[in-house]
């Protein structure tokens, strides 16, 4: 204490930024009239051994409240206070009693806000219980943590792949490798998933998704696995309480600020293997809650300003999220919060997207309601920082927005869930789906043709976090979230899935065939459909939840990936890594632009063709369950990498064969099968150069339940 002193300091940059001779401290509170800083000596202690209330005169700016603390060094911990009017239904709830973490703070200490919520805490409903309530302790309170931004990049800079050439993983951290399958060092760590780099560049994909990595609590969920009795959490962390900040728990080193420096080297080492990282981020709600929630951060700062209030009750918060608030995005402090933390995320920490958690909230008023031109939307995707970064939308929320196909803003790509249920409903045998299948095959161009975007903002997915995988997705007619505490009311029961006989696991033979046979069916479809494929961490080899659609909160086998079962379905794996590799081959599986239908090679032949069974183009009112179209590869204008194949592509949904009559290759050319997933591995998909010739160059047996590809050279 001895060896620190107050300077003026700066408004800018705010947060906690580490120089020379000392930290400068800068924070925003518009209604508040007092800001207290306190620092502390050690994670696990009760109170500060330095505290400063900032001079309004002095150490304030507008609404920037800020100092210099001369001799404080990296790592040291901090906490503010913040005193003001405590009028809810002014939409003011200041408590110069509640410490407060940093809104741009850039670590946390390992601690839990809700686990560590003493008994006799009060929640203030009105000034009363503000004047009686104590002080609450600061021990168990994640402190906020002074880091040092030196790090030695080696050289290393954003992948930023175009989207047409990417192939999106999504995957839980922690879940990746912390059962003791995964064979690491480090389990659950970015440690441990640097350890996987090797795999994953095995398995070839281009882009890792992460589920929210940004600082949230665990301890958040209250309920109880009526199984075990055990504390359920909150697993998949979509309740932010630092965005600026990495998860310390996610870090094999537990010092304070470890967790960026080793969040740092695990983008660098994807980086060096070609993989690029895209970050779930979640600013549509935070884990303060209702009015009846815990105050962590934004409440103690300006509740007025960071959330969307109700109009004649200011108490109440609109809840567009579906967890008790909505952050007020497009309010100018917010909206500049927003963009702060994204270039935060590329610049410092070099990450190549993110993907936008109930994205559709971004683009609501602060008084809710939907906007033409909603300036945050527009900022994200203008913003020069972010030019090459990916910006993915999950075009929805939970009061009723859906705005796929139409989400505003520019150059977003969106989570195209259409894909999603038809191709599901397609595969699985239902009526009337074919043409809504031949349309997500092609890049849903009736979602994004309209407003200039391409087939590559059409990300395609058939499972993701959110629901069964695609194991489950073949075995369990309805969801099985016993385990989750909600009397299996939770998750949706919406699936469009089919056991094909059994419900779950069984030693039924032909039953195992038909389901391996329709996961081939539906990866393929997946990977060799326009637009950018992504799926879920384990599906290439059959990852189970079993049965469970909603595994938010299991942090247990439920959700970890058991790499067992790469071994156990070796030959599932090696058929999805073979269509990965394909894609990349092929260009004409990635078009940048929409099919016409038109001769755009001058070669007599059309971009795309559609065909029924006996070779004519199809009566699309009468066709079911069986699609059969021819790509022409050649090189133009659209396609420009370089000249490729044509293909025919055959997909039987039905359970009848089909003898498919075959276009006529162009001269001197001949069909040869690639794929045929009704043939046993692993001949059910055959190398570059291995492919088989067709001896009957004028029909093909297609199965049941199958997906074929046929090339021509």
């Amino acid at each position: 204490m001895n060896n620190l002193s107050v300077q003026l300091g700066k408004p800018f940059p705010l947060g906690a930024t580490l120089e020379h001779d000392g930290v400068n401290f800068s924070v925003f509170t518009r209604n508040g009239t007092k800001v207290f800083l306190d620092i502390f000596e050690d994670k696990n202690d009760t109170y500060p051994y330095f505290s400063y209330e900032f001079d309004p005169n002095m150490n304030r700016t507008g609404d920037i409240w800020y100092i210099k603390i001369k001799g404080l060094k990296a790592n040291s911990l901090y906490l503010y206070r913040v005193d003001g009017p405590f009028d809810p239904e002014q939409g003011h709830r200041f408590n110069k009693k509640q410490y407060l973490l940093d809104p741009y703070t850039k670590a946390i200490t390992d601690d839990s806000i809700f686990e560590n919520l003493s008994d006799d805490y009060i929640i203030p409903v009105d000034s009363m219980d503000i004047e009686f309530s104590k002080q609450r302790s600061a021990e168990g309170f994640p402190k906020c943590v002074v880091i040092d931004p030196d790090f030695d990049w080696q050289g290393d800079r954003p992948l930023n792949y175009p989207l047409k050439s990417s192939i999106i993983y999504e995957a839980h951290l922690r879940g990746l490798t912390q059962s003791p399958s995964s064979g690491v060092k480090h389990p659950g760590t970015y440690k441990g998933l640097i350890e996987k780099i090797p795999y994953l560049k095995e398995l070839g994909i281009t882009s890792l998704e992460l589920l929210p990595i940004q600082e949230f609590d665990a301890y958040e969920n209250t309920n109880v696995n009526p199984k075990n009795g055990q504390r359920l959490k909150n697993y998949w962390g979509y309740s932010t309480i630092a965005f600026f900040a990495p998860k310390a728990s996610y870090a094999f080193d537990r010092t304070p600020g470890g967790q960026v420096n080793e969040f740092k080297e695990m983008v660098r080492e994807l980086h060096k293997a070609g993989i690029e990282i895209i970050l779930d981020i979640v600013f549509n709600h935070t884990a303060e809650g209702n009015e009846h929630g815990v105050m962590i951060n934004f409440r103690g700062f300006d509740n007025s300003i960071y959330y969307i209030l109700e109009d004649n009750k200011k108490q109440y918060y609109k809840n567009f999220s579906g967890c008790g608030n909505t952050v007020n995005c497009n309010h100018p402090v917010v909206h500049e919060f927003i963009i702060d933390c994204l270039k935060y995320w590329v610049i410092d920490m070099h990450v190549d997207g993110f993907r936008f958690d109930l994205g559709s909230i971004l683009g609501r008023d602060r008084n809710g309601n939907l906007m033409k031109n909603p300036p945050v939307l527009e900022r994200i995707a203008e913003e020069p920082i972010l030019r090459n970064t990916k910006i993915i939308a999950e075009a929805w929320d939970a009061g009723g927005a859906y705005q796929v196909g139409c989400f505003p803003g520019g150059r977003w790509a969106e989570w195209n869930d259409r894909f999603r249920d038809d191709i599901r409903r397609f595969w699985r045998g239902d009526d009337n789906t074919v043409t809504s299948a031949a349309t997500r095959l092609c890049g849903s161009s009736d979602l994004y043709s309209n407003d200039g975007r391409k087939p590559f903002h059409s990300i395609n997915f058939i499972t993701s976090h959110d629901g069964f995988t695609m194991n489950d997705l073949v075995s369990y007619n309805g969801k099985h979230n016993d385990e989750n505490g909600e009397n299996n009311r939770d998750g949706s029961d919406n699936n469009s899935s089919y056991n094909y006989g059994f419900e779950g696991p069984t030693s039924n033979n032909a039953i195992e065939k038909i389901r391996m046979r329709q996961i081939k069916n539906m990866m393929l479809t997946l990977l060799f459909s326009q637009g950018t494929p992504m799926f879920v961490a384990g599906d290439e080899f059959r990852r189970t939840q079993h049965g469970n659609n909603n595994a938010y909160c299991q942090d247990n086998e439920i959700s970890w990936i058991d790499w067992t079962f790469k071994d156990k379905y070796k030959d599932l794996y090696n058929f999805v890594r073979k269509a990965i590799i394909f894609r990349k081959q092929h260009p004409a599986l990635r078009r940048p632009e929409f099919f016409t239908g038109r001769d755009i090679s001058n070669n007599s032949l059309s971009d795309i063709a559609w065909y029924d069974e006996t070779g004519k183009a199809p009566d699309w009112s009468k066709q079911n369950l069986f699609l059969a179209f021819r790509l022409d590869g050649s090189r133009d204008e659209i396609c420009a990498e370089h000249d490729d194949n044509d293909f025919f592509i055959m997909l039987n949904a039905s359970q009848n064969d089909y003898t498919v009559i075959l276009p006529k290759p162009r001269t001197g050319k001949e069909w040869f099968r690639c794929v045929d997933t009704s043939v046993a591995s692993p001949n059910d998909f055959l190398p570059e150069d291995k492919e088989e010739l067709i001896e009957d160059q004028n029909v093909y047996i297609l199965p049941a339940r199958s997906f074929a590809i046929l090339l021509s050279r």
